[in-house]
């Protein structure tokens, strides 16, 4: 692999991508499902789809650790989305609901939701715990795009 090409795993199937860092604009597609790779809208994630999403993927991936009784958490929801919208494919965003996933959330000492980590190849590099607007969350994501 070159420094110029990226590793990307798929969420629906689970295969690892590799993508030319210069055509991740281009919405890349899955090389053995053919499902869009980048969707402008935060990924599902679960125990089934975890490993190809965070452990696989180079590039940074922001994950909303949120319950759907958590009042910030349904603040929080549609300004991750739409931030996911603008920053996509620079970052992958996902969401972990901790109610439906709480082996991961334990995995990741989650105490407090909603909490926002970035992992970089399966690894955290940031964490933030509760709501933040728009531009505060980018400019919280800006040091980590690819």
């Amino acid at each position: 692999m070159t420094d110029d090409t990226l590793t990307l795993g798929c969420a629906h199937c689970g295969a690892v991508n590799r993508i030319p860092a210069a055509r991740l604009d281009d919405r890349p597609r899955c090389g053995k499902c053919k499902q869009p790779l980048f969707s402008g809208a935060p990924l599902t994630l679960t125990a089934a789809n975890f490993q190809a999403v965070v452990e696989r993927s180079q590039v940074p991936v922001v994950v909303d650790f949120w319950a759907s009784w958590c009042g910030p958490c349904k603040m929080m929801a549609p300004i991750f989305e739409r931030t996911a919208a603008r920053l996509e494919p620079r970052l992958r965003f996902a969401k972990l609901d901790t109610e439906a996933e709480p082996a991961l959330a334990g995995r990741f000492g989650i105490r407090s939701i909603p909490t926002l980590m970035v992992f970089r190849e399966g690894r955290e590099v940031a964490r933030q715990a509760g709501v933040m607007q728009g531009p505060q969350l980018e400019q919280w994501l800006a040091p980590h795009r690819v």
